[in-house]
């Protein structure tokens, strides 16, 4: 291949990393166009001083190949110098998540969320673990698969637990995780995974939850597996080391959107079929980026686009919000919040494209307007989607925000 060839692939190559980048800062927010720029701004908004590695590696493998020794090339080099100097700003940015999470905790309603004496550092410190970015479980983090809470024998009505291998909890705080994908995708095995190793390191008991997806499922179903799940917890998971005394729950997107829904309606009948005198309330909850609103709003639905809508009238509720309006208001977190609401922490980043900012801001007023309990909210600059799933700078930080809530809310409950 020819010098002035490889300077023109390196060029290209260059400018997409540069595309990477100015959308991991400036994502395009409208559809179809949001899921997209989802898609391309995750890593290099959550692992940026990865793509700085990898982009400089090609950038010297091109280099030793001839692509410099044209002005094309030249060019190249410079759009990829001012890439990499933009991730390394994202890597500032995502750095600074600490001073705001603690911010958002000093800041909470109620008073400044304390939890004294715990170690204020991740157990998952070493340096490996952050440049692997993969939450692989950690040796001393046993996982008991697949326990079946409803008794039929299906997977989505399965859950896991996470205890520590080496000391046997006893009385240890619980935290129950919803994963997300839409209700449509997703499995217990992927999501949270940072925030509940840290968890479980620190003597909790973890729980992570499947329940039945869309279409197969109809709202709302999803709903009642979460609360099913919540009451086998607090009969059995005493028999793990558990308190069933102390029940928190947590979860990412859809799974922010059913936690904060079950933390909102504890022992709401018409969602406990079959086992309407179980307890399902909690005693605080930790939802991530979730969708608060599902009412078909049009202040808020401006900001989602006819997307969300369209999933669930055609895939979830499969009903129309013209033809049964209730329902969709009766699914919708901030159209359930009450004085009565429990704790909450809750954590969204201001370049998310699939569920918008406003929309948690939105929701964090209506709860602050009318809770008793203390609520505290952490808007994270830059972060995309799914900004917790990896072990990233920004995760680092939003877990040990996480773990301080959590903690504290535990030691409110125990006073």
């Amino acid at each position: 291949m020819f010098d002035g060839e490889v300077a023109w692939i390196f060029l290209g190559f260059s400018m997409v990393g540069a595309v990477l980048a100015v959308n991991a800062y400036f994502p395009m927010r409208r559809e179809p166009l949001a899921t997209a720029s989802f898609a391309m701004g995750w890593i290099p908004s959550e692992l940026p001083l990865h793509l700085v590695v990898v982009e400089a590696a090609c950038t010297v493998a091109f280099a030793v190949d001839g692509a410099v020794r044209s002005w094309t090339g030249w060019i190249g080099l410079a759009v990829a110098f001012l890439s990499w100097a933009a991730l390394i700003g994202l890597a500032v940015v995502a750095h600074r998540a600490a001073d705001l999470v603690d911010e958002a905790l000093d800041g909470a309603t109620g008073g400044a969320i304390v939890a004294d004496g715990i170690e204020p550092q991740p157990s998952w410190t070493h340096w490996w673990r952050l440049v692997v970015a993969v939450p692989f479980r950690l040796r001393g983090i046993r996982r008991v698969r697949n326990i079946d809470y409803w008794g039929d024998g299906n997977y989505r009505h399965k859950l896991d637990i996470l205890i520590r291998r080496s000391v046997v909890p006893e009385r240890a705080p619980v935290l129950v995780y919803i994963h997300g994908g839409a209700w449509i995708i997703g499995d217990k095995r992927e999501q949270g995974i940072p925030m509940m190793h840290e968890l479980v390191q620190r003597g909790w008991v973890c729980v992570a939850i499947n329940y039945r997806l869309s279409p197969r499922a109809t709202w709302p179903a999803h709903i009642v597996d979460c609360k099913r799940a919540v009451a086998w917890v607090r009969e059995h998971i005493a028999e793990y080391g558990g308190d069933p005394g102390f029940i928190a729950v947590s979860g990412g997107s859809a799974g922010g959107h059913l936690s904060s829904l079950l933390a909102l309606t504890p022992n709401h009948p018409e969602w406990q079929p079959g086992f309407e005198d179980a307890d399902t309330s909690v005693d605080a909850c930790v939802p991530f980026y979730g969708v608060y609103d599902t009412s078909g709003d049009p202040a808020l639905s401006a900001r989602y686009g006819p997307g969300l809508t369209t999933l669930l009238e055609r895939r979830v509720m499969k009903t129309t919000i013209a033809d049964n309006r209730q329902v969709f208001e009766q699914a919708s977190p901030d159209r359930r919040v009450t004085g009565t609401a429990p704790p909450m922490f809750v954590l969204h980043g201001t370049n998310d494209t699939l569920v918008p900012v406003e929309v948690a801001r939105h929701f964090v007023d209506r709860l602050r307007a009318v809770s008793q309990a203390p609520v505290a909210y952490a808007e994270l600059p830059r972060a995309q989607h799914a900004f917790d799933v990896l072990v990233s700078i920004r995760s680092r930080h939003s877990t040990m925000g996480a773990v301080r809530f959590l903690e504290g809310m535990r030691v409110r409950v125990d006073r």
